[in-house]
């Protein structure tokens, strides 16, 4: 029988063959998409989440765990599809017009899907309109900028400021990340929040549900 504690040792270890594996016995097994979730995988994120915030991890560490986490979710989203299962709610992501990074959006996606969210993500140079006409399209109450330049950060004022011209800033929260990007930042061109990087990210989104 597959033990969680396994499951969640693999994921921190970034075995994505063996959290492939132990996820498809814990189907064979009958057990719940969404236990499997929450006891295995959401579990495992959590405990690297806190030891990358005391530095005990570093990234290269988060990135192969949270691609072992993707790898486990790819298994289970189908499922939690025709069993009813909800996402938490849907969020638009990309790297701002003129910015072509995308390694910390990336990481952000992955852990946003593990944590139950459906992330439209369009990749990088995206321009205000984009972002706009998707979150019409899916109807998305988030909203997350990524910018790794300190010449594409003020594109997030203008997606900010575009959002406001279409009267949907009120139903849309916007979070902010990318090396040059701060909290200061955030409060001067209004965004909803910042995180600097992608654990913090997953919390922040939860709190801006919630508020």
């Amino acid at each position: 029988m597959v033990e969680f504690a396994g499951l969640s040792q693999a994921l921190q270890q970034g075995d994505s063959a063996k959290v492939v594996e132990l996820v498809r016995r814990a189907l064979e097994e009958k057990i719940k998409p969404m236990k499997i979730v929450n006891k295995g995988l959401l579990h495992a994120m959590d405990i690297i989440g806190d030891s990358f915030e005391r530095e005990e991890i570093f990234l290269p560490e988060l990135i192969v765990s949270a691609q072992a986490m993707k790898a486990g979710m790819d298994i289970l989203r189908p499922i939690l599809s025709e069993t009813g299962g909800k996402p938490k709610a849907k969020i638009v992501m990309g790297t701002v017009q003129g910015d072509m990074h995308d390694i910390g959006k990336n990481l952000v996606g992955m852990i946003l899907q593990g944590a139950g969210f459906e992330v439209i993500d369009l990749g990088t140079d995206i321009n205000s309109e984009k972002f706009i006409q998707a979150l019409r399209e899916n109807d998305a109450p988030l909203l997350g900028l990524s910018a790794l330049l300190t010449t594409t950060m003020m594109e997030m004022k203008t997606v900010i400021n575009d959002l406001r011209k279409e009267c949907m800033r009120e139903r849309v929260k916007v979070i902010i990340g990318g090396a040059p990007t701060s909290q200061e930042f955030a409060d001067e061109i209004g965004a909803d929040g910042h995180a600097p990087d992608a654990i913090s990210a997953k919390d922040k989104i939860n709190e801006l549900l919630e508020s």
